[in-house]
Protein backbone atom coordinates (compact mmCIF):
# COMPACT_ATOMS: atom_id res chain seq x y z
CA UNK A 1 0.00 0.00 0.00
CA UNK A 2 2.86 2.37 0.82
CA UNK A 3 4.35 1.85 -2.65
CA UNK A 4 1.00 2.61 -4.28
CA UNK A 5 0.77 5.92 -2.40
CA UNK A 6 4.33 6.85 -3.39
CA UNK A 7 3.62 5.90 -7.02
CA UNK A 8 0.40 7.93 -7.16
CA UNK A 9 2.09 10.92 -5.57
CA UNK A 10 4.95 10.73 -8.08
CA UNK A 11 2.76 10.37 -11.19
CA UNK A 12 0.47 13.20 -10.03
CA UNK A 13 3.43 15.49 -9.37
CA UNK A 14 4.80 14.55 -12.79
CA UNK A 15 1.60 15.45 -14.62
CA UNK A 16 1.16 18.63 -12.58
CA UNK A 17 4.70 19.64 -13.56
CA UNK A 18 4.15 18.71 -17.21
CA UNK A 19 1.08 20.94 -17.30
CA UNK A 20 3.18 23.83 -16.00
CA UNK A 21 6.01 23.13 -18.45
CA UNK A 22 3.58 22.89 -21.37
CA UNK A 23 1.95 26.19 -20.40
CA UNK A 24 5.38 27.84 -20.24
CA UNK A 25 6.30 26.41 -23.64
CA UNK A 26 2.98 27.56 -25.11
CA UNK A 27 3.58 31.12 -23.92
CA UNK A 28 7.13 31.15 -25.28
CA UNK A 29 6.35 29.53 -28.64
CA UNK A 30 8.46 26.44 -27.97
CA UNK A 31 8.11 22.77 -28.74
CA UNK A 32 5.22 21.46 -26.62
CA UNK A 33 4.46 18.38 -24.55
CA UNK A 34 2.29 16.02 -26.61
CA UNK A 35 -1.35 15.85 -25.60
CA UNK A 36 -1.12 12.06 -25.72
CA UNK A 37 1.67 12.20 -23.13
CA UNK A 38 -0.54 14.27 -20.84
CA UNK A 39 -3.41 11.81 -21.23
CA UNK A 40 -1.22 8.76 -20.68
CA UNK A 41 0.03 10.28 -17.43
CA UNK A 42 -3.58 10.87 -16.38
CA UNK A 43 -4.63 7.32 -17.24
CA UNK A 44 -1.73 5.73 -15.32
CA UNK A 45 -2.83 7.52 -12.16
CA UNK A 46 -2.06 11.21 -12.50
CA UNK A 47 -5.55 12.54 -13.16
CA UNK A 48 -5.69 14.60 -9.96
CA UNK A 49 -2.35 16.23 -10.81
CA UNK A 50 -3.65 16.98 -14.30
CA UNK A 51 -6.82 18.59 -12.99
CA UNK A 52 -4.89 20.65 -10.45
CA UNK A 53 -2.36 21.64 -13.13
CA UNK A 54 -5.14 22.75 -15.46
CA UNK A 55 -6.58 24.96 -12.75
CA UNK A 56 -3.31 26.27 -11.32
CA UNK A 57 -1.71 27.12 -14.66
CA UNK A 58 -4.99 27.96 -16.50
CA UNK A 59 -3.87 25.52 -19.16
CA UNK A 60 -5.99 23.42 -21.54
CA UNK A 61 -9.13 24.73 -19.82
CA UNK A 62 -10.82 25.53 -23.13
CA UNK A 63 -10.07 22.11 -24.61
CA UNK A 64 -13.13 19.92 -24.12
CA UNK A 65 -11.01 16.77 -24.29
CA UNK A 66 -9.07 17.91 -21.22
CA UNK A 67 -11.85 19.77 -19.41
CA UNK A 68 -14.04 16.67 -19.51
CA UNK A 69 -11.43 13.98 -20.12
CA UNK A 70 -9.32 14.37 -16.98
CA UNK A 71 -12.36 14.31 -14.64
CA UNK A 72 -13.76 11.32 -16.58
CA UNK A 73 -10.49 9.45 -16.15
CA UNK A 74 -10.54 10.27 -12.43
CA UNK A 75 -14.15 9.05 -12.13
CA UNK A 76 -13.25 5.73 -13.79
CA UNK A 77 -10.19 5.36 -11.55
CA UNK A 78 -12.26 6.00 -8.42
CA UNK A 79 -14.92 3.55 -9.60
CA UNK A 80 -12.30 0.86 -10.23
CA UNK A 81 -10.65 1.56 -6.86
CA UNK A 82 -14.04 1.19 -5.16
CA UNK A 83 -14.73 -2.10 -6.91
CA UNK A 84 -11.29 -3.46 -6.01
CA UNK A 85 -11.67 -2.24 -2.42
CA UNK A 86 -15.09 -3.91 -2.11
CA UNK A 87 -13.82 -7.22 -3.47
CA UNK A 88 -10.67 -7.26 -1.35
CA UNK A 89 -12.26 -6.43 1.99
Amino acid sequence: MKYLVVYLLAVNLLLFGLMGVDKYKAKHDRWRVRESTLFVCAVIGGSVGGILGMRMFHHKTLHTAFRLGFPAVLAVQLLLAGIIWAHCS
